[in-house]
């Protein structure tokens, strides 16, 4: 299983980090150590300074893919979730300065929270899902996927000219704007069309 993660998806996330507006999808991986199952504390690596939380949709793949058409992107994943890229803000500012790569920043362990997936059949309108995440009962993010810059059935195809895509990988989408830093007690509550589906306290 890897993580196939895309950068600057949301235009107003692309402004509120002082960043650019991307031609083609941003993409990093995080390794499969970074996963953090839906329920579970998530322990802060003091070493690595403020850590962001990011909330995303994220879709699992269904099965194996090299070069997959556009018209049959579809076909490749039939889940839907919500997941949360934990980002090492003050490491990945120094690392983009420097011309670095992120994965310091971005793929350490725990990073890579899991929520829950439904069936993408039971979305009432998949072509502008909402989704949020509260932080100590309090909304920090809002995103609609009409907004996405590149659309699901891109991200497939266009990942998968690079990547083979196998089954359990799983694609993080991008994050709207309003990420922030996480503290010791906070507890992240994401929801996706109003449902539950992701649940991370802070220690």
């Amino acid at each position: 299983m890897k993580f196939i993660c895309v950068g600057r998806n949301y235009a107003e996330h692309v402004k509120e980090l002082g960043n650019k507006l991307e031609e083609k999808p941003l993409i990093f991986l995080k390794p499969e150590s970074a996963l953090l199952q839906n329920g579970k504390i998530f322990v802060l690596p003091e070493h690595l300074g403020s850590i962001h939380h990011e909330l995303e949709i994220i879709l699992k793949i269904n099965r194996n893919g090299k070069c997959i058409d556009r018209e049959f992107a579809h076909k490749y994943y039939d889940e839907i979730g919500l997941g949360i890229d934990f980002t090492a803000r003050e490491l990945q500012n120094e690392l983009k300065g420097k011309g670095h790569p992120w994965e310091l920043a971005k793929g350490f362990d725990q990073s890579a929270v899991v929520g829950n997936f439904i069936p993408k059949e039971e979305i009432n309108n998949p072509q502008n899902i909402h989704f949020n995440l509260l932080k100590n009962d309090i909304q920090v993010q809002e995103g609609f996927t009409k907004d996405l810059m590149f659309q699901f059935d891109y991200l497939i195809h266009y990942i998968s000219q690079y990547f083979t895509l196998k089954m359990g990988d799983i694609i993080f989408t991008g994050t709207p704007s309003g990420v922030g830093p996480v503290q010791s007690g906070d507890e992240l509550v994401g929801f996706l069309e109003g449902r539950e589906l992701l649940r991370t306290p802070i220690r």
